[in-house]
């Protein structure tokens, strides 16, 4: 952009500050010569114009994006809704699977205990087996108990 003689003197501006000026120009009117045998209301129209095609197409472009805008909001709330149900599913599926657990664990537990209660009274019966065995030993028999080994003790 060109700055008149008057600026330049109070301002001292390089062609470096010049060019990144240019660079950020939002918008580019059409540059047209104007002739300048036309009178300047004729150029004033012509601008006034070439304003309001540029606006116009400004706001083509504010509606385009905000209806991308509008749709990109429509598709991410889409896509958290179906990941707040995945999300339930999810906590259901985990919420069912500890159930499983702790009813898994319940059983094992009872399990453990009937187990060591059949060890107990396996132990018990194996005692009043050899009570048995003792007493048929000498009331029966007349043998002396610590004398005599069972097959069971043998085997063992």
């Amino acid at each position: 952009m060109a700055l008149p003689s008057w600026l330049k003197e109070v301002v001292e501006v390089t062609e470096q500050d010049q060019g990144a000026e240019q660079e950020e120009t939002v918008l580019a009117f059409p540059r047209r010569r104007v002739d300048p045998g036309r009178n300047d209301g004729q150029s004033a129209i012509d601008l006034v114009y070439q304003a309001a095609e540029v606006v116009a197409k400004l706001q083509d472009q504010a509606r385009q994006t905000e209806a991308r805008a509008h749709a990109l909001c429509k598709s991410a709330i889409e896509k958290f809704r179906l990941a707040e149900k995945r999300t339930e599913a999810a906590e259901n599926a985990l919420a069912l699977a500890e159930s499983r657990v702790a009813s898994a664990e319940a059983k094992l537990s009872a399990a453990e205990l009937r187990t060591k209660k059949a060890e107990t009274m396996a132990l018990e019966l194996d005692r009043a087996l050899k009570l048995i065995e003792d007493a048929i030993r000498t009331k029966l028999l007349g043998e002396n108990p610590g004398g005599y080994v069972s097959r069971r003790d043998a085997a063992a």
